[in-house]
């Protein structure tokens, strides 16, 4: 089964075991409230009743009183008994037959009730079935579509970058080729920077079907952190902003995915140069736990509100509503892929005195293959 399978099938049965549990209390619900009414209805029959017989005793005691005073023929008192016997009977004969009635009518009622729930939960599990199906379907088209496109539109980045690279290494012959030269700079960078974004669009596909895939193997650290500080010095200097790496003891040996962890520190130096002003430092950790391999960059930028530090890690958040300076997939991405590695991803911060940006990995990848 495909990780992208595993992960749909977990999410429904959570959503059926959720609906399941929701009907159950439902069914409860419906029973203790038909319970409580019919037990009502009974204690306002009784009630009725109770009111009826102190009546009627009533009237019979003063029917009685009215005997003693007129001292009526004994044959008339006779008569008298045996017309109450009668009536009460009667009136227990009425009474059995409205409770038989009642009874009757609980029970078709409860009969109908038994019937057309299941027709109700059978039309709903349909309606879900379908709109499941509908959901797979567009969900598989968007995905070839996005496939389809990033590959055409790196194919077409690839052809600008190299175009540009001719173009650069042309114009250096010739006098007054700088400005040609810087031009075609700018082109790469440009390229650079929309073949990232196809990248984590591609990744937020592959995320969503789960096919986030890491493949870890035991490596130095050190080295991963060392290719991120010399890939971003050009960047760094040219902003102004001092970068440098701090390793506390080498070897960083750990089990991960070169590439991918390679992105997430990427990514976490992108945002971090984004954020500090000129004159300002970031810095590059790395260190060997017990358990753990824990790199982190911290820099001395504007800073997080507290109360963003797990916003942060949300799909398209940004920091302003008119911020343009990427989608805001960059940190999302960074912690599915720390979590596919069985690790987590946090930020510790203060506004105006900076960031640090936490990842924290098994040293041994525990059957952790795929982001599911």
């Amino acid at each position: 089964m495909e990780p992208g399978t595993k992960k749909t099938s977990s999410e429904r049965d959570h959503t059926d075991a959720s609906l399941r549990a929701e009907r159950s209390n439902s069914d409860r619900v419906i029973a203790e409230t038909l319970e409580g009414t019919e037990a009502d209805a009974d204690e306002l029959i009784d009630r009725a009743r109770s009111n009826a017989d102190e009546v009627l005793e009533a009237a019979r005691e003063r029917a009685d009183r009215r005997r003693v005073v007129t001292d009526p023929p004994p044959g008339r008192a006779h008569d008298l008994a045996r017309d109450r016997a009668l009536e009460d009977d009667a009136l227990r004969d009425e009474r059995a037959v409205a409770d038989e009635i009642l009874r009757r009518e609980r029970e078709e009622q409860a009969r109908v009730l038994a019937a057309l729930l299941p027709l109700e939960r059978e039309r709903t599990d349909r309606n879900l079935f379908t709109e499941r199906t509908r959901s797979d379907d567009a969900l598989a088209s968007r995905d070839d579509f996005l496939g389809m496109v990033s590959h055409d539109l790196r194919n077409l980045l690839s052809g600008i970058v190299l175009n540009a690279n001719v173009l650069t290494l042309t114009a250096r012959e010739h006098d007054g080729g700088e400005r040609t030269v810087a031009g075609m700079q700018r082109i790469q960078r440009y390229a650079a920077r929309m073949s990232r974004l196809i990248g984590d669009l591609v990744d937020i596909v592959s995320i969503d079907a789960g096919r986030l895939a890491v493949s870890c193997e035991t490596a130095d650290a050190t080295a991963l952190l060392t290719e991120v500080v010399d890939s971003f010095a050009a960047s760094a200097a040219e902003k102004g902003v001092s970068l440098e790496l701090d390793v506390a003891a080498r070897p960083l040996l750990a089990a991960f995915d070169h590439d991918r962890l390679l992105q997430v520190l990427a990514n976490l130096v992108t945002n971090a140069l984004k954020f500090t002003a000129r004159g300002g430092s970031v810095v590059v950790r790395g260190e060997r736990g017990a358990t753990t391999l824990h790199l982190w960059v911290a820099d001395t930028g504007c800073g997080i509100d507290r109360r963003l530090f797990d916003a942060v890690f949300e799909r398209f958040w940004q920091v302003g509503e008119n911020d343009r300076r990427g989608l805001g997939l960059g940190l999302h991405i960074a912690k599915c892929i720390v979590e596919a590695h069985g690790g987590r991803i946090w930020v510790q911060s203060e506004l105006g005195k900076g960031s640090q940006f936490h990842v924290a990995i098994p040293l041994r990848a525990a059957n952790v293959a795929k982001h599911a």
